[in-house]
């Protein structure tokens, strides 16, 4: 990950019944689901990889960068620019 990484605020629901995008909220932040529990990090391995999928890349150029015990976490994303995550996610707090 370098400095050009784009980073944004998530929401996230473990234990949400499927793993699922659901926008963006009027805080900014995205919205995430996924089944996996909070346990053992299987919670944050899912959201990225629904959010790698989502965009298009690699799980490899996606990685939480704070709040890896919390709901609210900082996700960076490589190999895109602002534009195309802003496209795929308007209103999303960059």
């Amino acid at each position: 990950m370098t400095d050009r990484d784009v980073r944004f605020a998530v929401r996230l629901t473990p234990r949400g019944g499927r793993d699922r995008i659901g926008g963006v909220g009027e805080d900014g932040a995205l919205r995430a689901w996924v089944a996996a529990a909070p346990v053992e990090d299987a919670a944050n391995r899912s959201l990225v990889r629904l959010v790698a999928l989502e965009l298009g890349v690699p799980p490899s150029a996606v990685r939480i960068v704070a709040g890896s015990t919390s709901r609210r976490k900082t996700v960076a994303v490589a190999g895109l620019g602002q534009a195309a995550i802003l496209a795929r996610w308007p209103g999303l707090g960059l």
